[in-house]
């Protein structure tokens, strides 16, 4: 019954958005609010570890809501905020050209590729997304390309490194569920996840039903100007500003996987590296770098900041919707649910936690709270199994990024910026998120012959 129930609210939850044109923040509150209601009435809700009743409704939404505001409200405003200001100082137009000039324009998705297998490697989905989408967004301009040709490899990368390898949380928590090495599960993973993502990061844009679809980049996010050769700064400069958020969070995630252990230097590192920093220091940097430094004004930069905040007011509610979403499928007892239908199954250890994560990912949306929830009821059938820890790890975290659909966030965040409907955008993510997870169950099979336990 859960089940069905997650069904119905999406299935709602599509038609108020289609058919009634209803606002995407608004129709997220409502539906959380109809399937609160259902949990009340039996006796399915609980909130802080209680029975609850329907006053708890409001507050599991406002808890929802705020716990995923708490961790990507920070990141999108100020990430926002450095996009806009490289785009206005033409940085992230001379990237753009630069990578068009090396690449040719039939490589400029294979750039979108690397770049995003660098930047994505250490970062959160969220987080690598904000720092490359300007970029991504000048070569639409500058090549005349359409915006998903360019845009959705770079997604598609960033999805599959997010969800699939360590040092992001949901497969690191895994490691530590099975017992599994960090280092080892990065090698195999990196063998299945580069040419998982690289492949359908190549063929989705070339899909007929992708290939008709011509959204235009949302008005605010980027820079309309055209700059002259001699307007715009350096290459080295453009570089040099559109990485520091990537050096300090991947230099604090290489540093505590190499040294891991309390240090007071340690501790200096893993605090500059957590994003909200990393970007707040990066938007410093840029605002010097790219502003009085290249004889821009301090007004012309604040005017750019408040122009790429102003732009992410609805996208931001909308996410932010999303996790109410969310909270209020878990404190329903969603989860719980399928870890008692699941905890039952005698199958192999490996597609069965594979199996776990992507029911979760299907149910709650989270990709860290799926394969998190998974990794617990799968942790004793993996150590009774006889199978590899670490392919263990990538089984069960590789399942977590199927199904992207309506309840998950992140689905909101790729809708948002790439200007589609919602049906469109089911039609797109959720059909590469759940390619993805076969395929990469596909390479742990695999590698399960040649991989001993």
């Amino acid at each position: 019954m859960p089940l069905v129930i997650v069904a119905l609210a999406v299935v709602l939850l599509v038609v108020l958005m289609t058919r009634l044109k209803l606002n995407g923040f608004v129709a997220l509150l409502l539906v959380s609010g109809l399937v609160g209601l259902w949990a009340v009435l039996t006796d399915r809700l609980t909130y802080e570890g209680e029975p609850a009743g329907l006053s708890a409704v409001p507050l599991l939404i406002e808890d929802g809501l705020g716990g995923q505001l708490s961790s990507t409200l920070i990141v999108i405003g100020l990430g926002a905020m450095i996009g806009r200001v490289l785009g206005d100082a033409g940085a992230a137009q001379r990237i753009a050209q630069s990578l068009s000039r090396a690449l040719g324009e039939k490589g400029v998705q294979w750039s979108m590729i690397a770049t995003s297998v660098i930047v994505g490697g250490t970062m959160f989905y969220e987080v690598a997304f904000i720092i490359i989408v300007p970029v991504a967004f000048t070569l639409v301009r500058t090549t005349g390309k359409r915006l998903l040709w360019i845009a959705l490899p770079m997604s598609i990368t960033l999805s599959t490194m997010h969800s699939f390898l360590p040092p992001h949380p949901g497969p690191t928590a895994v490691a530590g569920l099975y017992s599994a090495s960090i280092g080892t599960t990065l090698l195999l993973g990196l063998t299945i996840a580069v040419p998982a993502g690289a492949l359908i990061a190549m063929i989705w844009p070339r899909l007929p039903f992708v290939k008709k679809l011509d959204p235009q980049i949302p008005p605010g996010l980027a820079t309309d100007k055209e700059f002259t050769e001699e307007e715009m700064p350096s290459l080295g400069l453009s570089v040099l500003v559109a990485m520091v958020p990537v050096v300090l969070i991947a230099g604090a995630a290489v540093y505590a996987i190499l040294l891991p252990g309390e240090s007071r230097l340690g501790s200096a590192i893993g605090f500059i590296g957590q994003p909200t920093v990393a970007l707040l220091i990066s938007l410093v940097v840029a605002t010097w770098a790219l502003g009085p430094r290249l004889g821009h004004s301090m007004t012309d930069v604040a005017s750019s900041m408040g122009a790429g905040a102003k732009a992410m007011a609805m996208i931001i509610l909308v996410v932010g919707a999303g996790g109410s979403f969310k909270e209020v499928l878990t404190a329903a007892g969603v989860a719980d649910y399928i870890a008692d239908v699941c905890g039952s199954l005698s199958v192999n250890p490996l597609l069965l936690a594979w199996l776990i994560a992507v029911i979760l990912r299907i149910a709650i949306g989270s990709a860290t709270v799926a394969v998190s929830t998974a990794g617990g009821i799968a942790a004793p059938l993996v150590a009774a199994g006889g199978v590899s820890p670490e392919l263990a790890v990538l089984a069960t975290a590789c399942g977590s990024i199927a199904f992207s659909h309506v309840n998950d966030p992140g689905f909101w965040l790729f809708k948002e910026y790439f200007n589609l409907e919602v049906t469109d955008a089911l039609k797109i993510r959720t059909s590469y998120t759940t390619v993805l997870a076969i395929l990469g169950l596909g390479g742990v099979m695999l590698l399960s012959l040649v991989v001993p336990a």
